[in-house]
């Protein structure tokens, strides 16, 4: 594959005209360098033997740059950070964004106004949807939850990477606040697969079979579409990455 020309920062990489997150871990058991993309955040992770050198890492980047920037395209859409002009589907309902005066997010109809500076627009917009996010689901799990006759022990919402929602074994139940951008049936089986580990915590056949009763019908289209649309999601309300100083640090600290 044809090396690409990287610029490399500490923690970071330039591709594809934009910075992506680097993280360079040594492994004791690998027995070759390995790279990998996360779909969710854009990091790549590059794994190094105990043997490897640092400028054998580095070289070895270079060599895949072409096959880096081909998988990004393919798996971690751009960072959509949310401006003027924006258009959402907020729980299945379509809102522009636009510049509002005063202190305070106002929605008006199809119309949400968004007061300060255009800088910080981005920064409201995700606070509002954040909470948004946290009525919306505390009222749907709290609902749930009382139709199955189980207590609620609190309802979160954050940004996890890698899971749309989570259950501990004292019933604190999360959720990503950017369920509010899926469409409802989405959110709803979401809620649904959570409400359901009250009950029951691993994912057995019993598991299933309460969770779909508790939604009405399967979770299987939710779950492909989040597998399809998911890095979407996450890429929405993301500013591009910053740069540091052009250089990068040796990678045995780092493992």
């Amino acid at each position: 594959m044809r090396p690409a020309s990287l610029v490399r920062l500490p923690g970071a990489l330039h591709l594809g005209g934009r910075w992506v997150p680097l993280r360079v871990v040594r492994h004791p058991r690998a027995r070759r360098m390995l790279l990998r993309v996360c779909a969710q955040s854009g990091e790549i992770r590059l794994t190094l033997p105990r043997h490897a050198g640092s400028r054998e890492g580095l070289a070895f980047l270079e060599a895949q740059g072409s096959w880096l920037e081909a998988t990004l395209a393919r798996l971690v859409p751009e960072p959509q950070p949310f401006r003027p002009g924006s258009t959402l589907s907020v729980a299945d309902e379509r809102l522009t964004v636009a510049a509002g005066a005063g202190r305070a997010v106002l929605r008006q109809g199809a119309v949400l106004h968004v007061p300060g500076p255009e800088w910080r627009v981005n920064a409201r917009v995700a606070a509002w949807l954040r909470h948004e996010a946290q009525r919306l689901l505390e009222a749907e799990t709290r609902a749930l939850a009382a139709r199955l006759g189980r207590p609620v022990a609190a309802v979160a919402v954050r940004d996890p990477r890698t899971r749309w929602g989570s259950c501990s074994a004292a019933g604190r139940i999360a959720y990503s606040w950017r369920l509010i951008l899926a469409p409802g049936f989405v959110r709803r089986t979401v809620v649904a697969h959570e409400v359901a580990h009250l009950a029951e915590p691993h994912h057995g056949p019993a598991f299933w079979r309460l969770a779909e009763d508790l939604l009405g019908e399967s979770h299987a289209p939710a779950r492909q579409w989040l597998r399809g649309h998911g890095p979407a999601l996450h890429a929405l309300g993301r500013a591009p990455a910053e740069s540091g100083r052009a250089s990068l640090p040796e990678a045995a600290p780092l493992g």
